[in-house]
């Protein structure tokens, strides 16, 4: 989730690298990024253009939807403004891998009618998950709603939600989150995951026939550093694993 940390500079990024070249330096090493910063407002059509000419052939951009849409305003007032996004976001073109609707904790299924209008018209251009924060989401009827859509149910594993996997589209969105702030450095690898990441793995896999397509991210709230994380997981699940050289400490004589 993100891919401009400073605190990669040196373990992830080489010493010394610019800022601009980090997200080309990214693809070479993994195939897929979910931008976070899209939460914040659409981005410029160039910029989104740039990113696509900057990674490597066959890399997936995933971009959360902005937050003015899903947290600011009632979700129906908000339907120009996603078409405007999905536009732009579509200028990456094969690029594009999914758009993300996340929806804050206060959002409840008291307003499942208003998401319902929203979904349905959502541009035909994108395909979509949904991550909810409210348990109140928790319900066979959210299935109903979101297979019809072929929109994805996010399974996430943060915190007080459920870690299970709702199949409702042809492909799976897996986000691994964990409390904002827990660790205060972003460079290191702070708690092994393998069990949990292994019991992630044991659901996915039986479900594998039904997903064209599974995009995961994790943050450095997860376990400290989430590259290395990353790659734990794409160990586990049998994947190539790209190498992540650290800084080396120079010469001393």
């Amino acid at each position: 989730m993100g891919f401009g940390y400073k605190q990669w500079l040196g373990p992830f990024y080489p010493a010394g690298m610019a800022p601009k070249n980090y997200l080309a330096h990214y693809s070479t090493l993994f195939d897929a990024v979910e931008i976070d910063s899209t939460f914040y407002g659409t981005p410029r059509p160039e910029s989104v253009v740039r990113w696509r000419q900057s990674t490597t052939d066959h890399f997936t951009f995933c971009l959360k939807t902005p937050k003015a849409i899903t947290h600011e305003a009632r979700l129906t007032d908000g339907i120009e403004a996603m078409a405007e996004f999905v536009e732009t976001a579509v200028l990456l073109q094969e690029k594009l891998g999914c758009i993300l609707i996340q929806f804050g904790p206060a959002f409840t299924y008291a307003q499942v009618e208003e998401l319902r209008q929203f979904l349905s018209q959502l541009p035909p251009t994108a395909r979509y998950a949904v991550e909810f924060r409210h348990e109140s989401w928790v319900r066979p009827e959210v299935v109903d709603l979101l297979r019809p859509f072929n929109i994805c149910l996010t399974a996430t594993d943060y915190i007080h939600l459920p870690k299970t996997i709702t199949p409702t589209a042809d492909f799976l969105y897996l986000r691994f989150i964990g409390p904002h702030g827990q660790y205060a450095t972003k460079d290191k690898e702070l708690v092994d995951k393998t069990a949990d990441l292994q019991a992630w793995y044991a659901q996915i896999k039986p479900l594998l026939p039904q997903f064209q397509h599974i995009f995961g991210f994790f943050n450095n709230d997860y376990s400290g550093f989430s590259p290395k994380t990353c790659n734990r997981f794409k160990q586990i699940v049998g994947l190539d694993v790209g190498e992540i050289r650290p800084l080396q400490q120079g010469r001393l004589f």
